[in-house]
Parts: structure tokens; C-alpha cells; sequence
């Protein structure tokens, strides 16, 4: 591609009965400055492009490392929630467990106070026999000592 400065540097043959040197001289002005200035655009055009180009890859890389961050952000979400579930179940197992130790230990204290109770009973009942033995027995031998209303 010709610059501008090629163009101005180039030189003619001289020829007897050549075309005006002054006419070619200003025709060739005229294109150099046209071209100078066609060079000069095309040459902001081409800086233009490889800046744009360069925020194209700086926005393309954002939008991964965005899309990368919006993926990671969902798995720790979801790993969050995942570990919250696990959590839960383990903390109602937990109580489950315990509501249930509660229970039997509750239940098993019951069975010890009814034995508790029947023993206290059934030691009632043979103290009440034995008072009641004892206090027929008194009575018989209050009744034996007694003098016979008849002897007289």
C-alpha cells in the first residue's frame, strides 16, 4: 500500500512534449492531501477498532468471570441448603431420640413406683392382718379373764 510520503516522493521521467510540470505537480498535491487524509482515517479507524475490540474481550471476559460467579454463588446456595437439610434431620433425629429415652426412663421410673406402691400395699395389708390377729387375740384374752356373770 502506498503512504503518502511515497507518493510525494515519486518522481516522473522528463519527456520531450510530456504534460505540464506544473499541472502534475498540483494534481499530484491534490491526491496527496486527499490521501494523507484517507491514510490518517484509516489509520483512527483501525486504532478505533482495536480499542473497541479490546473492551469487547474485556466485556466478554467479565461476562464469564460474571456467569462463573453467578454459578459458583447457585452451587454454594444450594450446598448451603443441602447442608441446612442434613442439619435439621439430624438435630429432630436427635430429639427424637432423647423424647424417646425420655419416655422409657419416665415409663420405667413408673413401673418402679407401682412396685413401689403394691410392695408399700400388699406390707399395709399384711400389718393390718397381723394388728388385726393381734387385737382378735387381745379381745379373746380380754374375753377369757372376765369373771362368769352366772357364778354367783
Amino acid at each position: 500500500m502506498l503512504s503518502p510520503v511515497d507518493i510525494q516522493n515519486k518522481k516522473f521521467k522528463r519527456t520531450f512534449r510530456g504534460y505540464s510540470d506544473e499541472e502534475v505537480d498540483k494534481f499530484l498535491d491534490e491526491i496527496i492531501e486527499d490521501y494523507e487524509r484517507l491514510y490518517r482515517e484509516n489509520m483512527e479507524l483501525k486504532d478505533k477498532i482495536t480499542s473497541l475490540n479490546d473492551k469487547l474481550n474485556d466485556y466478554k471476559n467479565l461476562e464469564d468471570t460474571l456467569k462463573n460467579i453467578l454459578i459458583t454463588a447457585q452451587q454454594t446456595s444450594d450446598e448451603i441448603k443441602s447442608n441446612a437439610r442434613v442439619k435439621a434431620e439430624m438435630i429432630i433425629k436427635e430429639a427424637e431420640e432423647r423424647a424417646d429415652r425420655i419416655i422409657e426412663d419416665s415409663n420405667a421410673k413408673a413401673y418402679e413406683i407401682k412396685k413401689e406402691y403394691e410392695r408399700i400395699k400388699n406390707e399395709m395389708e399384711v400389718f393390718k392382718s397381723k394388728v388385726r390377729s393381734m387385737l382378735v387375740s387381745q379381745i379373746e384374752m380380754l374375753d377369757s379373764n372376765k369373771p362368769e356373770e352366772n357364778q354367783e
